[in-house]
């Protein structure tokens, strides 16, 4: 994988934020995708392939049920207790997502206008680490259950947090002419770090088909899952530190006047009424980005549920989707970068989106054989990677300068404020009809209502006077 190349600044803004040598520009990219690099021991291990399928499994089944079941996997009595598992872990999940609506457009307009935006992204990674760490202690037993879904919730929360000043660092370390390119670059490595991470883990704690790994760790009370959350919080950790080192702060001269807590939900409406008078293409943008990044959240959350209870993927068969999906979504982002630039990122957008709408219903009408999960799985993983990237370029590119921690502060809250409808209508589906596979009905009608949403959005630039 290369590094893309970056081209000398037009502004003397992006000129003070990342330096003026290429080797400088060049180090403040590594530094920068290293913490998508380590973002992937979160969005891999615990919300996709590993905890949260782990928090769907048997181990929080009351122990009656599965002994009658007499390890039958159709039993409709586990496979409603377990249905109802996957309910509760949805609903932990639209919680966390309310919650993100109502402080990100606090937390983010206040961080850009403190102008710590470094401080904000170290504090908010340090909580989801702690979170991830804590899960340690989440054994596997039925009143274990509540504990892991709060954590996962906590999570949720603070990485969503992390990620406005994440994001809004892409114009610190990028041009317009090749922020596809370098936002790609990001995502590919955290694809690539997700890989490696989960081979490790693979390795080292689960096990290869389901056989201890080298370290020996017993699988009792779920202790190698565990411990391999643990580990995914010190990767993460780890390679948080270099973007929170080798990437500058902004200047102080372009930090805005702070203002107290609920003041700031005035400058928001200030910056809502500026942006609908000067340019409300972001606003749409902002809206379809909303629905169908949620759809994603829902494909990431919930497609190892339903690899784990509908097509009886065991944890190391999981695991092994989960390297070959990182394999596939880290080469179709890296690609799918340059594309951005030379095409743009509307087009990413809407070709991934009508991908993903097909994969998704195709699901509904595989079976139960899990070479056709494989198959249209690793379809999808081919069009998720891309449209978060090309999301995140997009808005760059439309977004003001010296505005970004803002804008991105409203990708995050309009993103949230609808982050229920997926564990919502996944949660409603499953309870409807007592089956984990038709949760991914209301998860395609997301992204279809998102694609629709986006049709009429152009890439124009924003006037914020």
């Amino acid at each position: 994988m290369s590094l893309p190349e970056q081209p000398s600044p037009e502004s003397a803004h992006a000129a003070a934020v990342i330096g003026t040598t290429d080797r400088t520009r060049k180090r403040a990219v590594r530094a920068w995708a290293l913490w998508d690099w380590g973002s992937a021991s979160f969005n891999a291990v615990v919300t996709t392939f590993v905890f949260s399928t782990y928090l769907s499994s048997n181990y929080f089944v009351d122990p009656a049920i599965v002994a009658a079941a007499n390890g039958e996997a159709s039993d409709p009595a586990l496979m409603a207790a377990k249905a109802d598992n996957a309910s509760l872990i949805g609903v932990a999940l639209m919680i966390a997502g309310i919650m993100i609506a109502a402080l990100a457009p606090v937390l983010g307009q206040r961080s850009d206008g403190s102008g710590r935006r470094k401080l904000w992204l170290g504090v908010n990674t340090g909580i989801v680490v702690l979170a991830m760490a804590a899960m340690v202690f989440v054994e596997g037993t039925p009143g274990y259950l509540i504990l892991g879904a709060t954590l996962l919730a906590v999570g949720n929360v603070f990485f969503e947090f992390a990620s406005v000043n994440y994001n809004a660092m892409l114009v610190q370390v990028s041009t317009r002419e090749n922020m596809g390119r370098v936002s790609g670059f990001g995502w590919g490595m955290g694809y690539v770090g997700g890989i490696v991470l989960l081979l490790i883990l693979l390795v080292g704690f689960i096990g290869l088909a389901d056989d201890p790994g080298p370290l020996g760790v017993t699988e009792d009370g779920g202790l190698n899952i565990r411990l391999a959350v643990l580990a995914s919080a010190v990767w993460f950790g780890i390679f948080a530190i270099p973007v929170l080192v080798r990437v500058p702060e902004i200047p102080a001269q372009e930090r805005r006047v702070r203002v107290g807590f609920f003041r700031s939900y005035a400058v928001l409406w200030g910056t809502l009424t500026k942006l609908w008078h000067g340019n409300r293409q972001v606003l749409q943008f902002l809206l379809a980005s909303a629905v169908f990044r949620d759809g994603l959240a829902g494909v990431f959350t919930f497609g190892a549920i339903i690899a784990a209870q509908v097509f009886g993927f065991t944890s190391s068969e999981v695991l092994y989707f989960a390297v070959g999906a990182n394999v596939v979504a880290g080469i179709s982002t890296i690609l799918a970068g340059r594309l951005d630039d030379r095409f743009g990122s509307k087009t990413v957008i809407m070709v991934s989106l009508i991908g993903l709408v097909v994969a998704g219903t195709v699901v509904l009408f595989i079976g139960t054989a899990k070479v056709g999960f494989w198959i249209v799985g690793l379809i999808l993983c081919m069009f998720v990677g891309p449209i978060q990237s090309a999301s995140r370029s997009f808005l760059a590119r439309i977004t003001p300068e010296r505005r970004e921690g803002e804008i991105f502060g409203l990708y995050a809250t309009t993103g949230r404020a609808v982050s229920f409808l997926a564990p919502g209508l996944f949660a409603l589906f499953v309870g409807l009809t007592h089956d984990t596979r038709f949760g991914i009905l209301g998860i395609v009608l997301i992204l279809l209502a998102g694609l629709l949403l986006m049709l009429p959005v152009k890439p124009r630039q924003a006037v914020i006077d």
